[in-house]
């Protein structure tokens, strides 16, 4: 492939992903022009491969799709990723998002804490009764670093593995990992719409405890390789803005 060609490849790859991420998200044009402060022909030049993109303007259009800059430099063909991992709070979607993630990418989908009980023959609630946080996290680590995924998958992870550094460190090596971001009161409403009403039950200050747990993770959630703020998106609008932003 010559240069010239090898551009072009770029070029149009970079458009794809940008398309892919408007569309997700069911914009227009116009809306994605306004946002990123381009201009709609500009913008429908750069979509159709046609446009020598400056990494300034890309950094503006990443900021209104509010993607990494990565994300859209490396949305040319290629390879998709082996194993994508899931992070987040409770609530965060990682189950609901990553089964059709899966389907999508037609590759398993796997929950690492199912792993951890079968490893442990014990449910999550009677590991950390019975024998503590450090043993869950010990669990976790070994499970991961035995896992053997040759077809890929798709992982959901539990939300405190990345206060374990080590732990973290190997998942990232393993995977690509996205952070299913939202706010506490989306986290909140969703698990009460999956009829677990026990956290107001049972702690009225539940809610502010978790926008405690969000605010302490936030900064470890944004090492991940991607960052999706699903507040505002369906589940199906969440599945396919990961799958473009995975390119």
């Amino acid at each position: 492939m010559t240069a010239v060609h090898r551009r072009a490849a770029l070029l149009a790859g970079i458009g794809a992903g940008v398309r892919a991420l408007r569309e997700a998200r069911r914009w227009t044009q116009r809306a994605l022009a306004d946002a990123s402060g381009l201009s709609p022909r500009y913008l429908a030049q750069l979509e159709a491969g046609q446009a020598n993109v400056s990494v300034e303007r890309l950094a503006d259009l990443a900021e209104a799709l509010e993607v990494e800059l990565t994300s859209l430099l490396d949305s040319q063909p290629g390879p998709s990723p082996t194993v994508v991992a899931l992070l987040g709070v409770r609530g965060a979607g990682k189950s609901t998002v990553g089964k059709k993630l899966a389907a999508r990418l037609s590759v398993p989908f796997i929950e690492l804490d199912q792993l951890i009980e079968r490893a442990a023959g014990l449910k999550l609630a009677e590991i950390f009764e019975l024998h503590g946080e450090a043993y869950y996290r010990r669990l976790a680590r070994e499970v991961l670093q035995s896992l053997h995924l040759p077809a890929g998958a798709v992982l959901a992870t539990g939300g405190s593995l990345v206060n374990d550094r080590e732990t973290y460190r190997l998942l990232r090596r393993r995977a690509t990992t996205v952070w299913l971001r939202a706010r506490p009161e989306d986290h909140w409403n969703r698990v009460i719409q999956q009829g677990d009403r026990r956290p107001m039950a049972q702690h009225p200050e539940a809610l502010a405890e978790l926008r405690a747990l969000m605010s302490a993770r936030s900064r470890l959630y944004a090492e991940a390789d991607h960052t999706i703020d699903t507040s505002a998106l369906t589940v199906d609008d969440a599945v396919a803005l990961v799958a473009a932003t995975l390119g």
